[in-house]
């Protein structure tokens, strides 16, 4: 207890900026926090404060300190508010956006159970593929599957995956698997649009990553019309994991270039903020990491 409160102490007197402003906000005397201060430095045996009868300043050695000690008194404030909260019962309304092909497949179908365990709960499920505004358009919480480029929000990771080149089998003995990056312009390539433009292909080459644009005679904005294309033998496809993964474990379709394949584009859940965060929200988001953990689940 003591070596908290002498934490606590250096942590609120360089908030304050001095011993006499931290005491009067902790109503003792000024004296009391020396005391705690001097015991603090002589147990860590390094001086932390530069104090004189004006001012304090942060050693070196103090302002390394003070970062790992703000650290150390958040987390032990959000575990305290955890305990609190999960004490009582999740209640309210949730609104969530997902990518539209990953939100049908794997975030409808598991709402019914969530709010079988959740009954004071209801959900609102908005499915699109632009990223959307969470503070601006009041969403709950968002799927994104890519890396994170916000940090403002707060991302939870729910799952690995990956994107992999696809073909059925009947393809493949028909056109032969491509060796290399340079063999895709030999190949009809599947390839996905969005608002006019084609999007490219990214793969890890020589230590970086590259992304070609392909080229095919069939282009769609829709995931799903490209995987079952690819399920038709009509060319390449470019897909997640997530979405071709079951095809794959049952032979209806294969990869090729997997030593090309690019790390990154795993599944979040995004929100806007870590203190206090309403029970609804940490129950969904815990809720969907543990049935996306579950043995067998990505080959359903």
């Amino acid at each position: 207890m003591d070596q908290f409160k002498q934490i606590s102490t250096f942590v609120e007197v360089a908030a304050k900026g001095s011993l006499t402003a931290a005491a009067r906000a902790e109503g003792i005397a000024p004296a009391m926090i020396g005391r705690r201060l001097d015991a603090l430095e002589e147990r860590l045996g390094v001086k932390l404060l530069q104090r004189t009868t004006r001012k304090i300043a942060l050693t070196n050695e103090g302002v390394a300190f003070l970062e790992d000690c703000q650290r150390i008194l958040a987390e032990l404030e959000e575990a305290e508010s955890a305990v609190s909260e999960r004490s009582a019962r999740a209640s309210g309304h949730l609104l969530i956006s997902a990518p539209a092909g990953f939100g049908r497949q794997h975030v409808a179908p598991l709402i019914p159970s969530f709010l079988a365990l959740h009954g004071n709960v209801s959900v609102t499920l908005n499915l699109n593929d632009r990223v959307v505004d969470l503070i601006g358009e009041g969403i709950d919480v968002a799927i994104r599957i890519a890396a994170l480029s916000d940090s403002s929000l707060i991302g939870v990771k729910l799952a690995d995956n990956k994107r992999v080149v696809v073909a059925s089998p009947a393809y493949v003995k028909r056109h032969g698997a491509p060796a290399s990056l340079d063999d895709l312009a030999r190949h009809n390539c599947l390839a996905m649009s969005s608002e006019g433009s084609q999007r490219g292909w990214t793969f890890r080459h020589n230590g970086k990553n590259v992304t070609l644009k392909v080229a095919g005679n069939m282009v769609c904005n829709d995931g799903a019309v490209l995987h079952d294309w690819a399920l038709s033998g009509k060319g390449l496809a470019w897909r997640s994991m997530w979405e071709v993964g079951n095809a794959i474990e049952t032979g209806q379709l294969v990869t090729v270039l997997d030593e090309f394949a690019a790390p990154g584009n795993d599944i979040y859940a995004v929100f806007a903020q870590r203190r206090h965060l309403p029970l609804r929200i940490r129950a969904f988001v815990d809720f969907l990491r543990h049935a996306y953990g579950q043995s067998g689940y990505w080959r359903k």
